[in-house]
């Protein structure tokens, strides 16, 4: 690990040195991707740096431990040195587990109502509430880039981004299938129907990350429609992207502007696209497939919300929480950490056995 962590404080020096080179500015991508890389360094060369630092200072410690009048000052210094140690070598554990390149990037989520018709498009419109408020928590930006909502007030599906660094981080445990148990309004007798929401996280992929052949790309123009089906807008602003060679289709028509819609639909395609590539890739590693959480089956049953018990239950790590209204309110941090916690340590263990 020693040599890894001197390559790795090497390499970032070096990253520091180029960021310093007046010719790096007139190449903005290739600035943008050393500063990225630097970054994701830092908090490693940081960590090891103290790491040698209260090994020295063990070290100076110890010379002093024969002198009779030093001695007791000499050993807790040694100790106080050694705990420090300890507890930087259990950090960079854990920051040198193989990390999730699009942590720190910006989200692209789609929500989309499951089984249980209007009762399913409601929750969703529910959902999508929670992240647009958990976004505003953490002056997130959020940009709706297509809405079908539906005349009861729900939405049958919706595709918006969340612009903020490391919202990816926060938000890639989403993905799945969210259930919810409720006692619909429409429901005389009382009795509790369960419905399905589909959601969906992507991240937003840059041109430098993930190139698209605008050869492969079919682009059609049409009328933005509202609830029920009615034209909201006389010109034809909306825009539809296929992908030929999957037949993946994106829409975009929250916007007036084609050329907007245009930008923001080729972005979802562009994630859509990285995602599902990135999915083939990791599917042929079995030990990285045993040390996931979940981030995304969206056939995966991942959270129920019962609205009866005021209970939401995360099925991955079989917790329980009942800040229920909280929750639903944009209070997803404690949710969050949970998640990231146990993927953290299922990832610890499962590089511990590939040690052994």
């Amino acid at each position: 690990m020693q040599e890894k962590l001197a390559a790795i404080a090497e390499k970032y020096d070096a990253l520091t040195e180029s960021l310093q080179t007046p010719e790096i500015y007139s190449d903005p991508a290739r600035y943008a991707k050393l500063s990225r890389e630097q970054k994701e360094l830092a908090p490693i060369v940081e960590t090891y740096r103290k790491l040698l630092k209260f090994r020295e200072d063990m070290g100076s410690a110890h010379a002093l431990m024969d002198d009779k009048d030093l001695k007791e000052l000499a050993r807790e210094e040694f100790e106080a040195a050694r705990l420090g140690a300890e507890r930087a070598e259990d950090e960079l554990k854990l920051l040198l587990l193989p990390g999730d390149p699009d942590d720190g990037k910006s989200v692209i989520i789609e929500i989309r109502g499951g089984a249980g018709g209007d009762e399913a498009a409601l929750f969703a419109s529910t959902l999508f509430r929670m992240y647009s408020m958990y976004a505003e928590s953490r002056r997130w930006k959020v940009e709706i880039a297509n809405i079908n909502e539906t005349e009861l007030g729900g939405i049958k599906e919706v595709s918006f981004i969340v612009e903020g660094g490391g919202a990816y981080s926060r938000l890639k445990f989403e993905s799945g299938v969210h259930r919810v148990q409720r006692v619909p309004d429409t429901e005389s007798s009382g009795r509790i129907h369960t419905s399905t929401v589909t959601v969906a996280v992507l991240p937003e992929v840059d041109e430098v990350d993930f190139e698209v052949n605008p050869a492969d790309l079919q682009i059609d123009t049409f009328r933005s429609s509202g609830a029920g089906g009615q034209h909201i807008n006389k010109t034809e602003s909306a825009i539809r992207i296929t992908h030929l060679p999957t037949g993946t289709v994106v829409e975009c028509q929250d916007e007036r502007s084609q050329h907007k819609n245009r930008d923001r639909a080729m972005k979802i395609l562009t994630s859509r696209l990285y995602e599902a590539e990135r999915r083939r890739q990791a599917a042929q590693l079995a030990a990285e497939r045993k040390s996931q959480v979940g981030t995304g089956d969206r056939s995966e049953r991942i959270r129920t919300y019962n609205y009866p018990q005021n209970r939401i239950t995360d099925h991955r790590i079989s917790t329980n929480f009942n800040k229920f209204d909280q929750i639903l309110n944009g209070a997803l941090d404690e949710v969050i950490d949970a998640l990231t916690m146990a993927d953290r340590a299922a990832k610890l263990e499962s590089a511990g056995d590939m040690e052994e």
